[in-house]
């Protein structure tokens, strides 16, 4: 490990109507400049004015069509009131369950947004036979149905719409009265949807998936569970006019140059806390935003998100993590807010002036860094992977050795010969970590809720190795954070959990179940990251009763 760094340089406070940023910094110097030079380009108001120019010519063609995500806070107020009509109607049906299946930005935001509100959304983003089967049976009588997919074609939101289209109809429940469709003009699902007589809402085509929190994709299922929308657009609206200014005190601008300005100098991963804020998800919906726009042509910020400023995933003593805590409850912890690395910030402000700050931050971040935030070129490589095995392009994987009820695989290159323990494979794995550059990310295949203790292993790990720790469940993070895993910097060690599930479900009228796929998507994700020299470790469980197997080695 390297010598710790000194503490923070200094500190800067930008106030506005309801916000609150606090942003320190290692290196003063280069903190201002950053900050000076984006005012000085007027990135602020070019940015408002849906400027394409501003992340170089590569990126142009793309960034000329996902702008529009800087307007949203006026533009999708004219949504409101359908929203509202159909929640009624839903209400007056007896219908007061809304599932949504959607994947990456289509579900995450809606996530927060319910929680922030404190009501229920189920939230269907995966492809695990007994999550899905749970989401179906459970109330189905009084259920409605969001199918949110913005091009239409996302398998997993396919598959999920195709098993709840048979659910209402072997129920004797007509699927028009009960789903309710969110894509973007003209995709395939718009088409088959009108087909099929749903209710279809579409979303602004000029907004890419992660930025797409103030669009039909965040709004309608939040709304239509209960959640006030109105007021969430109406806190984004109230920061707004900062953002769009040339400022020294743009909040977006400091915290997009906090992001920059400490990657640059070697301080690329982004700890992401709650500290009082009513709606703890928000790290999950930053996580992706953050990690999908940035980790790219071998660079990157990599979120990590902590349960609090005390978890072991935190290290404030390792130089290449910044910190920043969101929620008004950091004034008593201003020494865990400053890092050793001498980078961090604290953010308390609304929802929806969070997640429009974050992504006006998150492309000024990308402009610094030098790299195109509205790509995200890895991601289809993992589906391409996918199709692929289900059908059965790609062999079927052996595994290395058995060890009582847990199958391991690995891919080729690290693993020691006559490694015959599942402890002895996780401690290979880990050797191979970096210890001042990498991390550990865990990626877990099963039902996220039944299982959700696996998610413990997080902070177990990061005590483990002294390092960093993501903690994803598949098949969701395939679509946000998998970019970065594939194309960021190549200073991760990869540690899949699957397993069998207690019983498989059929996908309807498709040539695979859904374990099926999900098991395509682990072995093809895990395919891609081999061939990039990624290490990859799979831990199969024969059972979901067997899981303590897992639990036992990682502890």
């Amino acid at each position: 490990m390297s010598d710790s760094p000194a503490p923070a340089a200094g500190w800067h406070v930008a106030q506005g109507d309801r916000f609150e940023l606090h942003v320190g910094y290692r290196d003063e110097a280069a903190y201002t400049a950053a900050v000076q030079a984006l005012v000085d380009d007027k990135v602020a108001s070019r940015l408002a004015a849906r400027d394409h120019t501003l992340w170089g010519a590569a990126a142009e063609a793309e960034s000329a069509k996902r702008l529009g995500w800087v307007g949203l806070s006026e533009a999708s107020r004219s949504m409101i009131s359908d929203i509202a009509e159909l929640e009624v109607e839903l209400r007056e049906q007896q219908v007061y369950r809304i599932v949504l299946c959607g994947m990456g930005g289509s579900s995450l935001a809606p996530e927060v947004i319910c929680e922030s509100d404190d009501v229920e959304l189920v939230v269907l983003d995966s492809s695990d036979p007994d999550f899905v089967r749970t989401a179906i049976e459970h109330r189905l009588e009084e259920t409605a149905v969001v199918v949110s997919s913005k091009s239409g074609g996302t398998v997993e939101t396919d598959s999920q719409r195709r098993a709840f289209e048979k659910a209402f109809r072997d129920a004797g429940i007509d699927p028009t009265n009960r789903i309710i469709v969110v894509t973007d003009p003209g995709s395939p699902l718009e088409k088959s949807a009108r087909e099929a007589g749903y209710r279809v809402f579409l979303a602004d085509p000029e907004v890419g998936g992660r930025y797409s929190a103030l669009t039909a994709f965040g709004l309608v299922p939040s709304g239509l569970a209960g959640a006030n929308v109105a007021d969430l657009l109406d806190e984004a609206e109230a920061i707004r006019p900062a953002l769009e200014a040339d400022s020294v005190d743009n909040p977006g601008l400091r915290l997009g140059a906090l992001l920059g300005a400490a990657n640059l100098a070697g301080a690329d991963k982004l700890a992401l806390t709650n500290v009082g804020a009513p709606y703890a998800g928000f790290g999950d919906w930053v996580e992706q935003l953050v990690a999908e726009s940035t980790g790219k042509d071998g660079k990157g910020i990599l979120p990590v998100v902590v349960e609090s400023l005390d978890s072991p995933n935190f290290t404030p003593s390792t130089a290449d993590e910044v910190l920043v805590a969101f929620g008004p409850g950091h004034a008593d912890r201003a020494d865990k807010i400053r890092p050793t690395s001498g980078w961090g910030a604290t953010i308390d402000a609304p929802l929806g002036a969070q997640m429009l700050l974050w992504e006006y931050a998150t492309a000024v971040a990308g402009r610094i860094i030098g790299i195109n935030p509205f790509d995200q070129p890895d991601v289809e490589s993992a589906k391409a992977a996918a199709r692929e095995m289900l059908d059965g392009g790609g062999s079927t994987p052996e595994p290395v050795f058995t060890d009582g009820p847990v199958a391991v695989y690995a891919s080729e290159g690290w693993l020691p010969e006559g490694t015959t323990t599942t402890a002895a494979a996780v401690e290979a794995l880990l050797a191979q970590l970096d210890g001042d550059r990498g991390y550990v990310s865990v990626q877990a295949y099963l039902d996220r809720h039944r299982d959700a203790r696996l998610a413990d292993v997080r902070d177990k790990l990061a005590v483990r190795t002294s390092r960093p720790v993501t903690f994803g469940w598949g098949p969701r993070f395939l679509h946000s954070t998998g970019q970065y895993h594939k194309g960021g910097p190549a200073t991760g060690v990869y540690l899949q959990v699957t397993g069998q599930p207690e019983a498989d479900l059929a996908v309807p009228d498709r040539p695979f179940t859904f374990h099926e796929f999900l098991t395509a998507q682990a072995v093809g994700d895990g395919r891609v990251l081999a061939d990039k020299g990624r290490p990859v470790l799979r831990l199969h469980v024969s059972s979901p009763a067997e899981l303590g197997a897992v639990l036992g080695v990682l502890g």
